[in-house]
């Protein structure tokens, strides 16, 4: 497990620019006024993909992609709390 850990720590800063230009793009096709930026959005994903268990990652494509994947899931995640959120202050609004 430390050896998994050693290797992750190693190829983090290899792909860091290619996920960070990733998250901007994603992020250039949100609403505007989007809060979140594009080195949160990477360090968000590198969190969950901590939860993950990184010996199951063949190789930097694999490892690209799936910190892709999260990031996607990170912004859906996000768009449906606003709608819920929007549709709760509609809803205890008076008629």
């Amino acid at each position: 497990m430390a050896d998994d850990r050693e290797s992750l720590d190693s190829l983090l800063p290899v792909v860091y620019q290619e996920l960070r230009r990733l998250a901007a793009n994603y992020l250039r096709r949100e609403r505007p006024g989007q809060t979140l930026q594009p080195t949160g959005l990477v360090h968000e994903a590198y969190l969950r993909l901590m939860k993950d268990r990184p010996d199951r990652w063949q190789n930097r494509a694999h490892f690209c992609a799936i910190a892709a994947h999260s990031m996607r899931q990170i912004l859906i995640e996000r768009a449906r709390a606003r709608v819920a959120r929007i549709a709760t202050q509609r809803a205890s609004e008076p008629v």
